[in-house]
């Protein structure tokens, strides 16, 4: 019995951690980012409408919609027409494009 405790043990020690961190975590707005074309811009308002695919991180099918985003200076390089990939996050209850830069 004291053999079995004892071998039991020693699997248990060399067995690592279910919570270890993965080697190279991806960014989180890096892993989420959605493809989308720019439809219209509501500067004054800080608002984007874009014809956009599947937004994984939301489980959002593709559609035309319109975002808030979360800072006015995200919408001056962009313009209607540009393809782009962005990141949307639900902020207190609002579809906000937090992240967005023209696709290459």
């Amino acid at each position: 019995m004291k053999k079995l405790i004892l071998v039991i043990a020693i699997a248990l020690t060399s067995v690592p951690p279910v919570h270890a961190a993965p080697a190279t975590p991806a960014t989180p707005a890096a892993s989420a980012m959605s493809d989308g074309v720019v439809r219209k811009i509501d500067a004054p308002n800080g608002k984007i409408t874009l014809k956009h695919g599947p937004i994984a991180n939301l489980d959002m099918p593709g559609m035309t919609m319109v975002f808030r985003v979360q800072s006015p200076a995200l919408l001056k390089s962009l313009k209607p027409g540009d393809a782009v990939k962005f990141h949307a996050e639900s902020i207190d209850g609002a579809l906000t494009v937090t992240a967005i830069q023209v696709a290459k």
